[in-house]
Order: C-alpha cells, then sequence, then structure tokens
C-alpha cells in the first residue's frame, strides 16, 4: 500500500488523485545507496537537493520514491520524459522489439529504423528530408557542427550567450554557460554574440516574444518595430563584422533557451539572424533538443515559431522518451558531404530505439500532446504571470506551451537574481509539497517548468498552489 506522506512544509493544497499503485521498494536501504554514490559514482554526476531523491517507479506525470511518496513531476527528467513515464505504448513498442531484435548492425538493413526514418521525416518540412541517428544530444550537435564544416568548407561557427548545446570537448564551444566550462582549451572556432534577452539584456520591452506573458519592461515602440530587436541584431552584426572571418560555417540556437531558464528572444530576431549568416555561406542549425515534439504547442517544431526553415534540425531527450537516442537531419546536399569518408555509428539508429521513436510519435498524436501542451502551458503561464504580479521576487515569467521559465529577483526594478541560498529554500519546500521543478539560468536564478506533455489543469492548480505556498514562506523568512 502507497504510504500516506506528511510533508515538513504544510500546504492546504490537495494532490491530484491518482489511480496507478507502484511496487513495494525491494532494493538497498537509502543509507547503502549513498554509500555506493559517494564511493562507485563519478562525483560529477552531482545530485542537488539536501536530501537527494531516491526515486523508485515513474507512471505518467507521476513519480514515486522509495518510501511511496508520490510527486508530480514538472521537469520531466530534464524535459526528457515528454509523453509520460512508463507510457503503455511506448513501452510495450519496446518490449515487442526487446523480445524480436536487439541490435544489428548499420550495415545491414533492418525494417525500424526505414521506417522511423520516413515516419520522422514526413513531420519536417522540404528539403529537411535526410537523418542520421545518434544517441544524444551532445552527439548530435557534435556531428552537426561537423557536417556544417564539411558542408561550407568554413570552420567559424556562432552561438548566443547562454545556450546551451552539449558537454563534449567541441560542443562545449557552443555552449555558452560558465558552470559547464573547464579550464582546457575546447571548441575551436565558436564565437558567442549577445543573447537577445529581453528580460535581463540591456533592451526589451511588453511586446517583444513570442509569449502569452510579456516582461514587465515598458515599451515606446509603434506597431510592427520593435526597438530591441533592432538593438540586438546591431549586436549581431557587430560580432560578424570583427569576431569571425568573412565566411562562415553556420549559427546554431535553441528557438527557445533551455538550461539558461526558457529565455525568448525578439520575434523577428531569428529570422533577421539567419538571412545574414546565410549572406556569409554559412549555414543555419536549429537545436531542437528541448522544444521539439509538439512542446511549444503551437507549433510541432521550436523553429516553426519564428517563421524559418533551418538547414540542420539537432534533435534529442524528447525523441525517446527516456530512451537513449537523437537525430540530426538535414537536407540531401549537407548530408552527402558526410559520405565523403566512413562515418559509423555503433548503436545510433538501432532497431530498439527506432521502435521507442516510432511509438513515441504515435503517442503524441493519438493523445493529442500538442494541443495539451497549448492549452495546460496557457493555463500555468498565465497562472504564474498573476503569482509574478503578487510577489516582488518573482521576476519574469516567460515561454510558450510547456517550456516555462520563472526568473527569481531580489527586486523587479533591480532584476538582480535571488541568491542561492534562497532559491533552494523555495525549490526544497516544492520538492517537500510533492512538486518537482528544475533550476536553471546563469545564475541558477531560474525555475524550469517543462514537464511530461501529459500533465493537466488539475495537476496545473496544485502546483500553483505548491507554488504559492513556497512563496509565502519565503516572504515570512524574509
Amino acid at each position: 500500500r502507497q504510504q500516506k506522506w506528511k510533508s515538513s512544509v504544510s500546504t492546504q493544497a490537495k494532490m491530484p488523485p491518482c489511480d496507478f499503485l507502484p511496487e513495494k521498494y525491494k532494493s538497498y536501504p537509502y543509507e547503502r545507496m549513498q554509500q555506493i554514490r559517494e564511493q562507485n559514482i563519478s562525483p560529477a554526476l552531482r545530485t542537488y537537493y539536501k536530501k537527494p531523491l531516491l526515486l523508485h517507479q515513474g507512471h505518467m506525470q507521476w513519480l514515486f520514491d522509495y518510501e511511496g511518496r508520490r510527486y508530480l513531476d514538472l521537469f520531466a527528467g530534464i524535459v526528457t520524459v515528454s509523453v509520460g513515464h512508463c507510457h503503455p505504448k511506448v513501452t510495450m513498442a519496446a518490449q515487442k522489439q526487446l523480445a524480436h531484435l536487439w541490435h544489428t548492425t548499420n550495415i545491414y538493413m533492418h525494417p525500424s529504423i526505414h521506417e522511423y526514418a520516413e515516419k520522422l521525416t514526413s513531420l519536417l518540412p522540404d528539403p529537411l528530408k535526410v537523418v542520421y541517428l545518434t544517441n544524444s544530444g551532445t552527439e548530435a550537435n557534435d556531428l552537426a557542427m561537423f557536417m556544417a564544416r564539411l558542408y561550407t568548407r568554413n570552420f567559424d561557427i556562432i552561438t548566443l550567450r547562454g545556450g546551451y548545446h552539449g558537454g563534449s570537448p567541441s560542443t562545449l564551444g557552443l555552449t555558452s554557460v560558465g558552470s559547464y566550462k573547464y579550464a582546457v582549451a575546447s571548441g575551436f572556432g565558436c564565437s558567442a554574440t549577445m543573447l537577445p534577452d529581453v528580460f535581463r539584456g540591456p533592451w526589451g520591452g511588453s511586446h517583444c516574444r513570442d509569449s502569452p506573458v510579456q516582461t514587465v519592461r515598458k515599451c515606446s515602440c509603434s506597431e510592427g518595430a520593435c526597438y530591441a530587436n533592432n538593438q540586438y541584431l546591431e549586436q549581431f552584426k557587430d560580432t560578424l563584422n570583427t569576431v569571425v572571418p568573412k565566411t562562415l560555417a553556420g549559427f546554431i540556437a535553441e528557438p527557445i533557451q533551455g538550461v539558461n531558464g526558457a529565455v525568448q528572444y525578439p520575434r523577428r530576431f531569428l529570422k533577421e539572424a539567419y538571412k545574414l549568416v546565410r549572406e556569409r555561406g554559412g549555414v543555419c542549425i536549429s537545436d531542437e533538443v528541448q522544444t521539439g515534439f509538439g512542446r511549444t504547442g503551437s507549433h510541432f517544431w521550436g523553429f516553426q515559431t519564428h517563421d524559418v526553415v533551418p538547414d540542420i534540425v539537432t534533435l534529442a531527450k524528447g525523441i525517446g522518451n527516456g530512451f537513449p537516442m537523437a537525430a540530426v537531419v538535414t537536407t540531401k546536399e549537407i548530408a552527402s558531404s558526410l559520405a565523403q569518408s566512413l562515418h559509423f555509428n555503433s548503436f545510433g539508429g538501432g532497431p530498439l530505439a527506432c521502435a521507442v521513436g516510432a511509438a513515441v510519435l504515435d503517442a503524441i498524436e493519438e493523445d493529442g500532446l500538442q494541443k495539451n501542451c497549448k492549452d495546460v502551458g496557457t493555463y500555468m503561464l498565465l497562472e504564474l504571470a498573476k503569482l509574478r504580479d503578487k510577489f516582488e521576487i518573482v521576476g519574469d515569467v516567460r515561454g510558450k506551451g510547456l517550456m516555462i521559465g520563472v526568473e527569481m529577483v531580489t527586486d523587479k526594478d533591480s532584476r538582480r537574481p535571488l541568491p542561492n541560498e534562497e532559491m533552494s529554500q523555495i525549490w526544497e519546500d516544492c520538492k517537500d509539497m510533492g512538486v518537482l521543478i528544475g533550476r536553471g539560468g546563469l545564475y541558477s536564478q531560474t525555475f524550469r517548468i517543462k514537464p511530461p506533455m501529459c500533465i493537466t489543469k488539475k495537476d496545473v492548480d496544485f502546483a500553483m498552489e505548491v507554488f504559492h505556498t513556497a512563496l509565502q514562506r519565503h516572504a515570512e523568512r524574509a
């Protein structure tokens, strides 16, 4: 039986019912798990809560710990569980394929890769019709960089500050978040330009971004004009004219920045930036690792919200609902550049991964998850905006669909990041009341809300009550 759980934080919020009962936990005691963690698991793999969670089972938007406590998962394994934990359709597809054929090499044909390649590329606009399957987002972005350089015969790639594109020695050049950097040479030929962040950056107003919630910054732009966008584009041109050669390999950007806390650019920024890059012979790469597969609600791919068609698209995380898989989708011409020599991937595009990927696409369509992202995400954004108006420390609420950021500040005038200890206490309180959310931003000052795409409005009501209680507790402590 599921244990009744008394939180150390009192809340009136009632967790929505769930008819799923987890199995009894039968592994090592908690203390033994902690010992193993310290002795045998790399310290680079950190746990962040004061008392790390020991999770045991998952069901759709719910997670259960070793004592049977239930949590509403609003972070989805860092935006990875797209259709729901242990979604029955995806689980069944994996089980069926496991009993049939686990693995074979890419030098043979097997049905899964062909069925999946056709299904996936049918969801992308022309000419993005050729896919190379890999195992992780870092690997996909690494390959996208390589292909951009091979195809253009240029070397330099531009990225935006605050962007996260992977942790390998080469993709660390694209990743512009200081806490991920190491003091060794990495990422040659990558240059980061100013992030067009309309909340924290030097320019921004109340009409800039494609979101139901705008910044509290005032805006004097006339209709159809955006002063902030023009200023950020001038900075982009300045980078083109001073930092890189006359010819480029490419430009990579997330449609909405993920690790940096759902940062959105002015509406026309990417469209204009793509033009400037292509004028210099570069290709445009859209990193859809977090924004793809309907998460933004209005469109299936994040780049579509900017009215652009990239030359290369990278996919990971939600593509497999937690199964390790990723993809690079591009044009026939760019894909051909990789065929000049041998390029091999042992596990990319294996039968199991492709069966899982195909089931994820079916579940998104059958469960109406893109529409759910739009409806439930918009509802949550508007509810969060009410909390922003009520609490001085809630500086900005932003995002689209179920890709949401809540940036915390000491006060709205200074926009100074809320200190880490205060962020951590609010975060811990939410966890103690049964809601798991993420952290992000350059100063770890933004709460990241990117749940499984199956959450409901009742889940949102519960989460908002919990967050409200945590904010009130902060006010009382202050």
